[in-house]
């Protein structure tokens, strides 16, 4: 095989042939079943959704383009991403690391260079969508190839378009194929586990040739090593037909009945609303065939045609053709009445929207929005935890599962970044990649209402726990798990404290009075005896130090 565009940053540990598996190893990330030749499948797709993956993507986009979903896409996006003013929408979390402070420091600044080189601060909203609506995103890992150790220097956005992950089993070689026959006795030789080789095809067309790997045609592709990508999925992978899914494809026949029913409604409204004539002419004894110019003459003479297009929602007037939604034009012969005029009346139904409201709903539920977020729909109530819909929890609870979900994307360029400049080694993060967290910026009303109950219930519990500290618990445990307080808010908070005791905006819980043996008040209280007004290191000024002696020693 041809060498691989791009880095690697180590080859996995060679199976010993104790491993007995006829199943390869999973690919939990994308789809579980590899390809063994050829390229990209097709197949025909009879529900008429989607042949290929390019086909699927380009659906999805044109999906996003539709006000509802829109409106639902920016409700999902606006909650798992906040823009705040002083805070950064993510931040990492290692708590749960055992690891020095030194490792832990490193890793926050690691953490910080990558969201720099992604301008995750401004980008966030934009790359967490085109995630959203894509349900997959790929990102090139730039480094110098004569100075590896630097780590990344740029991390570049690929179109899905443009890529295309492969699995394949790789070819055995002559000599390799004869020692698996020689061993075909032993029935542990068979189900040795098959070697799969992982890559990336990038194309600069946004197309899936079917020459990209043998060059038979198409537009050749080049084959990108699996580390130089960050490849993030939405883990919603339809088994069936090995396609990794976003989370608008369960929202595709709502939205397309939608469309059907609003496009329905405008034909019916235009058609049934005006009041059309019925134009009885009287052709007299004249032949049929006289009798049917006259009556196309005196229609082109008064009539009116409008047609309604639905793919623009343009009204034009067409004289062309003759459509029993407008007038009626009826001869009539000799020996009946003359002409006549009546009018047919027009729709009486014509405000009914149930149908597009139930269609509405059915689309936000699709996409895992609650119905009460439709516009014009009630409004913004503030209340407790208690009193918030079941609909808002659960779609707290689907954001939570989206933004951990989307995390994978830090954690494949943060473990890149700290094995490049020899931080950690590939074995020692395998051991703490599992205790590596991100806290993303919450905005959430119903999470903001918890926090606040939680921390009311926190403070609650401290009171009761307060005399047993010392004797029972130790701070450090009541801050763990009384006031849940993480490694870094403990670091921050002791540092606060310190700052707040040298300024005198709090009192030394440490100092003591050498006369009372009291802890000493702050810089700028006062003294409780005869209100003595007390120099910064707590001593009484020399301007009442005569006079306040002996009330000092009573």
């Amino acid at each position: 095989m041809a060498r691989l565009f791009g880095f690697s940053i180590g080859d996995k540990e060679k199976k010993s042939p104790s491993v007995i598996s006829p199943v390869p190893q999973n690919n939990e990330d994308g789809v579980d079943n590899y390809i063994s030749s050829g390229f990209y499948g097709s197949y025909v797709d009879i529900e008429g959704v989607y042949r290929t993956e390019f086909d699927l993507i380009k659906r999805y986009r044109e999906m996003a383009l539709h006000p509802e979903c829109d409106g639902a896409i920016e409700d999902v996006i606006n909650e798992a991403i906040v823009s705040d003013l002083y805070d950064s929408p993510i931040e990492i979390e290692l708590s749960n690391l055992n690891a020095s402070d030194k490792l832990k420091k490193v890793i926050r600044e690691e953490f910080k260079n990558i969201k720099e080189i992604l301008d995750f601060d401004k980008k966030s909203h934009e790359i967490l969508r085109n995630w959203y609506i894509d349900g997959r995103i790929y990102y090139l890992k730039v480094i110098d190839m004569k100075k590896p150790e630097e780590g990344i220097k740029d991390l570049r956005y690929i179109d899905p378009m443009k890529m295309k992950y492969v699995r394949q089993e790789k070819k055995k070689s002559k000599s390799q194929q004869v020692l698996d026959m020689n061993r075909g006795s032993d029935s542990a030789a068979k189900y040795v586990e098959p070697e799969i080789e992982e890559y990336f095809i990038y194309t600069q067309k946004p197309s899936y040739p079917s020459g990209m790997i043998s060059g038979t045609g198409g537009n050749k592709g080049v084959k990108i090593a699996k580390d130089s990508i960050t490849y993030v999925t939405s883990g919603l992978i339809d088994r069936n037909k090995g396609t990794v899914l976003s989370y608008l494809h369960k929202a595709i026949k709502a939205l397309n009945q939608l469309r059907m029913i609003e496009d329905s409604l405008v034909i019916y409204r235009l058609s049934r609303a005006p009041e059309r004539r019925i134009f009885y002419i009287d052709v007299g004894n004249l032949p049929k065939v006289k009798a049917e110019q006259y009556l196309r003459e005196v229609m082109s003479r008064y009539r009116n045609k409008l047609v309604y297009d639905a793919n623009t929602g343009e009204v034009r007037d067409d004289r062309k053709f003759m459509s029993m939604m407008e007038d009626f034009w009826l001869p009539r012969r000799e020996g009946g009445r003359g002409t006549e005029i009546t009018t047919l009346p027009g729709g009486q139904n014509l405000g009914e929207l149930s149908d597009i409201e139930y269609f509405q709903k059915k689309l936000y539920r699709a996409l895992g929005v609650p119905e009460s977020r439709i516009a014009a729909e009630g409004g913004f109530n503030l209340g407790r935890s208690s009193e918030i819909l079941r609909d808002e929890l659960k779609f707290s609870k689907f954001v939570g599962r989206l933004r951990k979900r989307f995390a994978h994307m830090f954690t494949d360029m943060l473990k890149t970044q700290l094995i490049l400049k020899n931080i950690v080694t590939p074995e020692d993060w395998e051991l703490i990649s599992e205790h590596i967290q991100y806290d993303f910026l919450y905005d959430n009303q119903f999470a903001e209402l918890k926090q606040t109950e939680m921390l009311n219930e926190r403070l609650g519990s401290l009171a009761t726990i307060e005399p047993y500290i010392g004797k029972y618990y130790s701070n450090e445990w009541v801050r763990r798990n009384v006031l849940r307080q993480t490694d870094s808010e403990m670091v921050e908070m002791d540092d606060q404290i310190e700052q707040e005791i040298k300024d005198g905006i709090i009192p030394d819980p440490n100092a003591i009075d050498p006369i009372t043996g009291e802890p000493l008040p702050a810089e700028g209280e006062m003294d409780t005896l005869g209100d003595v007004p007390l120099e910064p290191d707590g001593a009484i000024t020399n301007g009442q130090l005569g006079k306040d002696t002996k009330k000092a020693e009573i």
